[in-house]
């Protein structure tokens, strides 16, 4: 008679790095300035900068991180210098 084989191990799983939550600020370009915090309550997303007090919020969900409020921060930092841009045109 022949041994039974033995069952496969499943493969390891991969460990997913964690995002940062600390960010440099546009305003002032200081490094690690920026904490973003998400309030689930009140679905309000904050980033606030602890060097030079700028602060910025947008509306938030279950699936909001911390570098998705950073990134709405710079996006619209980006488009209000555009329009400036423009109307100085």
């Amino acid at each position: 008679m022949g041994k039974r084989k033995a069952a496969a191990k499943p493969p390891p799983r991969k460990r997913m790095d964690k995002l940062d939550t600390v960010f440099s600020c546009p305003f002032c370009n200081h490094g690690s300035s920026v904490e973003c915090r998400i309030d689930l309550k009140n679905l309000i997303g904050e980033a606030n900068c602890q060097i030079c007090q700028e602060s910025f919020s947008t509306t938030a969900n279950a699936l909001t991180e911390a570098i998705d409020v950073y990134s709405e921060w710079i996006d619209e930092c980006e488009r209000v210098n555009t329009v400036e841009d423009d109307d100085g045109a």
